[in-house]
């Protein structure tokens, strides 16, 4: 006999946990399936990895009562720079002018994480793991989910089935839908770095004709390095000394947070634009990275991803207490037109930004640069610029 469920979400990292949390006082019966145990999630490297979140994210966060307890972990962002190698544009975006306290704030994703799987696992919210979903068959009024752990094989159902499940989802592929994919050609080396200079809350954002370098700022002393490049380029450095690595860095960034040593290990990513060609199906749909895969110029992929999860969880909430179908596919049409928009316009600033700065054709060099100059005379579109990095830009949108 199969338990049934309201809602299963599938992945027990940040967007279904914060969904599970954002939905925990709904009256509906969730369970939340991951592949890893907790002990595998927390010890994961990518939990080593620096989170930008936006202020449009802390705002989410601290709805969902989880900012307030982690907050002591994150460095914020008070200043950023934006410059571009070999070329006199640039511009500094401020929280001081904006008339808040930060941009946004930096946190280590595994303290992020570990927080928001710990509020689940003491809640009422039925964990399973670790579990795979190994198949998928909608019926009329639910979905059957076909289950294994370990060696054991066994059944659940729920009106609706969330795939939180990353960018390798599961229960994508299950679903069979496909994903548009365009390479870069780039590859993301991620690192932190110790400085000999403070970094006064500032994130740099360095445009070369590789590719972007942004060094984002840890406690006084340190900062995460994204460097992007070639991947031949990427492999090279990767494969030389710590040494060799820290002096092509120290060139590229420079002196302006003095000497820069190494303060973790190094590792490098290929990157893509990955966007899944439909957001829904029978009686399931896909958030976050299942659904959307950025490059990480701006760091808009979790902030898109936090979007995706408190649109979800409103629209399912406001569904069910008019006693309706959280699974009808009315419904989940309704919000997958509702969410595109947000996902065209992000997808369409990160990729851009990649296009211009990532270009080094003396006519394009010479433009942006001229637009980063005048940008920082402008006050209304550096102010339009500053609220895409805090996530608010779509609050200036029109309302149709």
């Amino acid at each position: 006999m199969s338990a049934e469920y309201d809602v299963l979400i599938v992945g027990g990292g940040l967007a279904g946990n914060c969904l599970a949390l954002a939905l925990h006082d709904s009256g509906l019966h969730i369970a939340v399936v991951e592949a890893n145990t907790p002990e595998q999630l927390h010890n994961h490297p990518a939990g080593s990895r620096a989170l930008a979140l936006a202020a449009g994210t802390i705002q989410r966060l601290e709805d969902l009562g989880v900012w307030q307890d982690i907050q002591h972990h994150a460095t914020a962002i008070k200043t950023i720079h934006v410059s571009d190698r070999g070329h006199f544009g640039k511009t500094r975006l401020s929280a001081h002018k904006e008339n808040v306290d930060a941009l946004g704030y930096v946190i280590a994703a595994r303290d992020i994480e570990s927080y928001v799987a710990k509020r689940v696992a003491e809640s009422a919210i039925e964990c399973i793991n670790p579990a795979r979903v190994v198949g998928l068959m909608s019926g009329i009024s639910e979905m059957n989910i076909s289950l294994k752990r370990h060696n054991d094989s066994f059944s659940a159902a729920a009106k609706l089935v969330v795939g939180a499940d990353g960018g390798q989802s599961s229960v994508r592929k299950l679903l069979e839908i496909d994903q548009h994919v365009r390479a870069y050609d780039q590859t993301a080396l991620i690192t932190t770095v110790k400085t000999s200079r403070p970094n006064l809350n500032t994130a740099y954002e360095r445009f070369t004709s590789t590719g972007p370098l942004a060094l984002l700022p840890i406690g006084n002393h340190h900062s995460a390095v994204i460097w992007t490049h070639s991947p031949e380029n990427a492999e090279a450095l990767m494969s030389g000394s710590e040494a060799d690595f820290l002096a092509e860095l120290q060139l590229c960034f420079g002196f302006k947070l003095g000497e820069l040593t190494l303060a973790a290990p190094r590792h490098a990513f290929p990157l893509s634009l990955i966007r899944a060609k439909a957001m829904i199906s029978d009686r399931a749909v896909i958030i976050g990275n299942a659904v959307h895969q950025l490059h990480p110029v701006a760091g808009q992929g979790f902030n898109l991803g936090i979007r995706d999860v408190i649109q979800l969880a409103d629209s399912i909430k406001a569904q069910s207490s008019r006693g309706e179908d959280i699974g009808a596919s009315d419904f989940l049409q309704n919000y997958a037109t509702s969410r595109q928009r947000d996902h065209d316009r992000t997808v369409a600033f990160t990729d851009n930004l990649i296009r211009i700065f990532s270009n080094d054709w003396l006519p394009v060099a010479a433009a942006r640069n001229v637009s980063l100059t005048l940008l920082d005379h402008i006050p209304f579109a550096k102010s339009l610029l500053t609220r895409h990095a805090m996530g608010l830009a779509v609050s200036l949108l029109p309302k149709n």
